[in-house]
């Protein structure tokens, strides 16, 4: 115990002193918890949610990675990074082949804006995918640690209840203490393995199922763009005050406010104008973005097959031939089909001029 007990009299860690890997632990394939102390017994002190930078000694050249830390401050014996190897990964690869307990590596930091520190609420909604989750479970440690009820609806979307990172640890937390509510959806189901959670990609009526109150609730997102774009995008649509939104990309996480990207999203503008073509019919309408294609077809007396109206059913799957529509959909709909062209007639608003085969 003598060296690595801890020197409350002192300073806390700072990234002069390499770290030394004291634990590795599997969480799914490909996936592991690298757990570091310091070995002058330093403590850590970082905002949950904040990300380190390891400098990675792989062959041919050291590189740097940075990964969001996945402990929490409110147990600063240790700090955590919870990395999970793509088929491109080098430095997170090289780790998970070959870091061990007792090796020594440098790091800098910690660093980072992407924290719930920095946005006090009564009510928090997290929505990770992948390893988006581990700034998401920090946070939820430190909420946990700080003897205070929390209100947090945790979503998480992966691809198989198996690749849920942290899942019994998450649910340890939620069986003692109810204002942490876990909302996990899946691609698809492990083989011979009940799942009585969600299926199915992250949707508006997913999302108002899991967090009805989601309007009232600071949203923290963390995971592949494309899926924080889709999150956006359903949280816009729907009148959400995106002055409460929080993200970082667990591929490109910044450390201060000016370096944070402007989120530049198109969406429909109130005002702004217009035009449908239905091709098949010889029509051309004006209209606003704020149409829908539906809506907009039948004012001029033509018939599209719809159903449930709110881009789930597909009925009104239609082919779009020229221009761009933006397009909030529940499922409704596959990637596949919006790659060759298709749309959902009953949330698809035109963005300027745009070609229907109606």
């Amino acid at each position: 115990m003598g060296k690595n007990r801890m020197n409350w009299s002192a300073a806390p860690w700072n990234d002069s002193e390499l770290l030394e890997c004291a634990m590795v632990v599997p969480e799914t394939d490909d996936t592991a918890t690298f757990t570091f102390r310091a070995p002058s017994g330093a403590w850590f002190d970082y905002q949950p949610g904040q990300f380190i930078t390891l400098d990675i000694p792989v062959p041919g050249g050291n590189v740097q990675r940075t990964y969001t830390i996945s402990s929490s401050p409110s147990r600063p014996l240790s700090i955590s990074i919870t990395v999970k190897a793509q088929v491109t990964s080098i430095g997170t690869r090289w780790m998970l082949d070959n870091l061990k307990p007792g090796m020594k590596i440098k790091a800098f930091g910690p660093a980072g804006i992407f924290s719930f520190h920095r946005a006090p609420a009564k009510k928090y909604l997290f929505i990770s995918a992948g390893s988006g989750i581990t700034p998401m479970m920090s946070m939820t440690t430190w909420a946990w640690d700080s003897g205070e009820m929390p209100d947090i609806v945790f979503v998480h979307a992966a691809k198989r209840p198996s690749e849920i990172i942290f899942r019994e640890r998450l649910e340890q937390f939620a069986n003692r203490v109810p204002g942490l509510q876990l909302r996990f959806t899946v691609e698809e189901t492990d083989a011979f393995r009940a799942w009585p959670g969600y299926k199915g990609r992250l949707s508006q009526i997913m999302l108002g199922l899991m967090a009805p109150d989601y309007l009232d609730r600071e949203v923290f997102c963390c995971g592949p763009e494309p899926f924080m774009q889709g999150v956006r995008e359903m949280l816009t649509s729907i009148g959400f005050d995106m002055a409460h939104y929080h993200q970082e990309s667990f591929g490109a996480p910044v450390s201060t406010e000016a370096e944070a990207p402007v989120i530049n999203d198109v969406s429909p503008e109130e005002g702004a104008k217009a035009e449908i073509t239905f091709s098949a019919s010889g029509l051309t309408v004006a209209c606003g973005e704020t149409d829908t294609v539906l809506a907009v077809a039948k004012r001029s007396g033509l018939n599209i097959p719809s159903g449930c109206t709110f881009g789930l059913c597909g009925t009104c799957k239609v082919k779009k031939t020229a221009g761009e529509v933006h397009m909030v959909h529940n499922g409704g709909i596959s990637d596949e089909d919006i790659a060759e062209g298709y749309i959902l007639a009953c949330c698809s608003h035109p963005m300027g001029q745009i070609a229907v085969a109606v």
